[in-house]
C-alpha cells in the first residue's frame, strides 16, 4: 500500500476551477505542505465552473490543515515580497 493512502487527508480550501486551485496549491507548496487536487473532470475538461462542476478541493494531510488555514489566510502588501532579489539569496 502507497505511503498517501495511509495517510489522511482534508479539504484545506475550494476554488472555483484549476487555474485558482493551482495558485493556493502552488502557494501550500512553496511553504512544504504537500498537496493533492479533487475535482469533476467534466468541469475540468469542458471549463464549467457553476453548479459546483468547476469546484476543485485542494487537499493537505490531516496534520498540516492547521499550518495550511494559516497560511492561506495570510495577506501581504507588495512592499513585504523580495521581488528584487535573486531566487536563492537571503
Amino acid at each position: 500500500m502507497d505511503e498517501n493512502e495511509q495517510e489522511t487527508w482534508e479539504v484545506a480550501a475550494t476554488a472555483s476551477g484549476l487555474a485558482k486551485a493551482n495558485v493556493i496549491a502552488g502557494r501550500l507548496t512553496a511553504e512544504g505542505i504537500r498537496t493533492c487536487l479533487s475535482y469533476e473532470s467534466a468541469g475540468a475538461i469542458y471549463g464549467i465552473t457553476i453548479d459546483g462542476l468547476g469546484e476543485v478541493r485542494i487537499l493537505v494531510p490531516a496534520a498540516e490543515k492547521e499550518r495550511a488555514a494559516e497560511i492561506l489566510a495570510r495577506a501581504w502588501e507588495d512592499g513585504e515580497l523580495p521581488w528584487d532579489k535573486p531566487a536563492g539569496s537571503q
